[in-house]
């Protein structure tokens, strides 16, 4: 296959960009996926020098070795992720295209949606089934039982279908070939607009993984320390 049709999007540590390493993990990324160029780079956490790294992943751009850029976890209410979020939205010369954040049926994120409305960026979600610790609660939800059988799918395609009808990216994560294959086959059904506003009314805006912004910081440098 050649590589124009295939996308890589890869993501940026803490370890890989701060110190001024930016540069030098990008040259070691493509080395390890033998390629020229990444389609998509995220910087992965809000953590240390976000800025330095942004404008060094500009750089990249630049190069040829990066072809868009994105922002990953930036939805924090922590006014240091806010600066953050502020500062390369507004200051930076290249803009976030993609901004990747948990995403659900119950967590449907109304208030990033529309901060992140004014940059055209688009919103990637992750943990779109609720992850492991969440998929069965979504999955036996009633809503979306009863649309699933309608349409003779399966809860999970049905929620994921949800997501590609609200104009998200999405990104379901499995190792089991038949859940893979069961997440593909969702282009061939689409929600009445009915459907779509009964799942948006079970929003609670309750995400699955709930934590600190201090406490991802924290396990963010302890692994910086463990990389050295």
């Amino acid at each position: 296959m050649a590589r124009d049709q295939i996308w890589l999007t890869s993501k940026l540590w803490i370890g890989d960009y701060d110190n001024g390493k930016t540069l030098e993990s990008i040259d070691k990324m493509l080395q390890r996926l033998q390629t020229d160029y990444i389609d998509l780079l995220y910087i992965h956490h809000p953590v240390g020098e976000v800025i330095p790294a942004w404008q060094a992943m500009e750089k990249a751009v630049e190069q040829g070795k990066v072809r868009a850029l994105g922002i990953s976890n930036f939805d924090y209410p922590d006014k240091v992720v806010q600066d953050y979020f502020h500062d390369i939205c507004e200051n930076q010369k290249i803009k976030p295209q993609v901004i990747q954040l948990e995403c659900n049926i119950y967590a449907q994120r109304k208030d990033m949606r529309e901060k992140i409305k004014p940059y055209n960026i688009q919103m990637e979600c992750w943990f779109p089934l609720g992850g492991m610790m969440g998929v069965q609660r979504l999955s036996q939800d009633p809503v979306i039982q009863q649309i699933a059988k309608a349409h003779g799918k399966t809860a999970v395609q049905t929620m994921l279908r949800w997501h590609i009808q609200e104009g998200f990216s999405v990104i379901p994560g499995s190792k089991n070939p038949e859940h893979i294959k069961e997440n593909i086959n969702i282009f061939n059904f689409e929600l009445s607009e009915t459907e779509m506003n009964q799942i948006r009314s079970l929003n609670m805006e309750k995400r699955t993984f709930v934590s600190s912004y201090d406490s991802v910081e924290q396990r963010q440098r302890t692994r910086q320390i463990d990389d050295l």
